[in-house]
């Protein structure tokens, strides 16, 4: 009798299984999936007993890992790349002051005497980015150029690169600066002046933008010897005439109306 009963069990079991084979679901959002009982929970078998359970998928949409910057300069690369001069000129003044150290940081602007503490290799990766993204047009080392060209008369040098426009109802050539941020060029095109950018704030003169340009990384070979003859031929008498007017007295002379140093 307990035999027949057992037969009874198995052969109802083996028809449902059976009929789930046969008769499989027609949906393709669900799968089967296996869990195990309690053995203790059956009074047949003290094996454990696998059932099935009905779960629905549920689609997972991919999710995008933002670019984690892996150097200082990515983000400055970034911008360079796609081009976004306005952006990457913000980025080079924020690393100028974070590699200058953590006083600067704090203050949130560059002395002109703390441009020495930049490292060279940094000065002259920035520098490498913008001469990369603009066919040599744009740098440290464009500009440097500039500047000796024109004897490093900071008032040339800014007319030639364009941080000075001429002031058209003028009849003689009278020029001022531009107004930042809109009245600087942040393409890259024919009509943009070589060396327009990166932007360096001149708000407490032109020593920070020389400091930047006889920084070691900008040197070339042969250059320092010149500079250190050129300060030594300096008298006590030339050294007063350049702080009451030198380079600033010279670029005054030429303004028209209150200069301003915004950027």
């Amino acid at each position: 009798m307990a035999t027949n009963s057992f037969k009874s069990i198995h052969h109802h079991h083996t028809l449902r299984r059976r009929h789930s084979i046969d008769c499989p679901f027609s949906s393709s959002s669900f799968f089967l999936k296996p869990i195990t009982k309690n053995p203790s929970s059956t009074s047949f078998s003290n094996h454990n007993l696998i059932t099935f359970s009905l779960s629905s998928t549920t689609p997972t949409t991919p999710t995008t890992t933002p670019t984690t910057p892996t150097t200082p300069f990515d983000v400055l690369e970034q911008h360079l790349s796609a081009q976004d001069f306005r952006q990457a000129d913000e980025e080079t003044r924020r690393l100028l002051i974070v590699l200058a150290g953590e006083a600067v940081v704090k203050r949130g602007y560059v002395f002109f005497s703390e441009v020495q503490f930049i490292q060279e290799s940094d000065l002259k990766e920035i520098d490498s980015l913008w001469r990369k993204y603009s066919d040599n047009k744009f740098g440290y080392s464009v500009q440097k150029k500039i500047w000796n060209k024109v004897n490093r008369d900071f008032t040339s040098f800014f007319i030639k690169v364009g941080w000075m426009k001429k002031l058209e109802s003028s009849e003689v050539d009278q020029y001022n600066y531009r107004a930042f941020p809109n009245e600087f060029i942040w393409e890259l095109n024919e009509e943009t002046p070589e060396g327009h950018l990166p932007l360096t704030n001149a708000l407490r003169g032109t020593q920070l933008l020389s400091s930047i340009f006889t920084h070691p990384a900008f040197v070339e070979e042969g250059e320092e010897e010149k500079e250190e003859e050129k300060q030594g031929s300096i008298s006590g008498e030339d050294k007063g005439s350049v702080k009451k007017g030198g380079l600033l007295g010279g670029l005054r002379s030429k303004l028209f109306g209150k200069p301003d140093y915004s950027f």
